[in-house]
């Protein structure tokens, strides 16, 4: 037996439409593989990487080295990784809250991809040296440069926390909102 999705009747129209549901699920899930794949990652690369050369691939065009971070990204205001940790939580919490409210597709891997990538540099912050809320988080993708001269040196989470930031630039730019209507439809109601 066949499940058939939920529908509802849209009012105006009077046709059965397809019934919204929660996208909290996509953004947890989302959210739970980065942080899988970022933990996973940076325990690969402590447990080979360090005090070691760097690993060049790609002709010169990709670098794994171990490098770790107590500043924000690019290495910014490294003295205030106990603030960055507080932003962190800031933001883990402002998306866990926004999850039930969220039934967009693409506001859902947007968070989600923030989410996970904000959680995976947390741990780091929290439980690496040199101690509590003052971890470095551990960087290890460089661009064109072993040593982050071209290109800072970064990690899954941060590149997860980027694609996030640029989708929901694009969502909000495009007026999506986090219920999946658009801005635009509801200033013509």
């Amino acid at each position: 037996m066949s499940e058939q999705p939920e529908t509802s009747t849209s009012p105006a129209e009077g046709a059965p439409t397809p019934a919204r549901r929660p996208r909290a699920a996509l953004l947890l899930g989302l959210a739970a593989g980065v942080l899988a794949l970022d933990l996973g990652t940076k325990l690969l690369v402590v447990a080979t990487l360090s005090d070691r050369e760097p690993l060049r691939l790609l002709g010169g065009a990709l670098y794994l080295t171990e490098a770790r971070n107590t500043g924000a990204a690019f290495s910014f205001a490294e003295g205030a990784t106990a603030v960055f940790t507080l932003i962190a939580l800031t933001v883990v919490v402002v998306i866990v809250r926004t999850a039930r409210k969220l039934f967009s597709t693409g506001w859902a891997v947007a968070l989600g991809l923030v989410l996970g990538g904000a959680l995976g540099n947390l741990v780091d912050r929290v439980f690496r040296d040199p101690g509590f809320l003052r971890g470095g988080v551990v960087d290890f993708i460089s661009l064109f440069d072993p040593y982050g001269e071209v290109w800072p040196i970064f990690n899954v989470a941060d590149s997860a926390i980027v694609c996030g930031g640029v989708l929901g630039a694009l969502l909000a730019f495009r007026g999506i909102e986090f219920d999946g209507s658009r801005a635009s439809d509801r200033t013509q109601d």
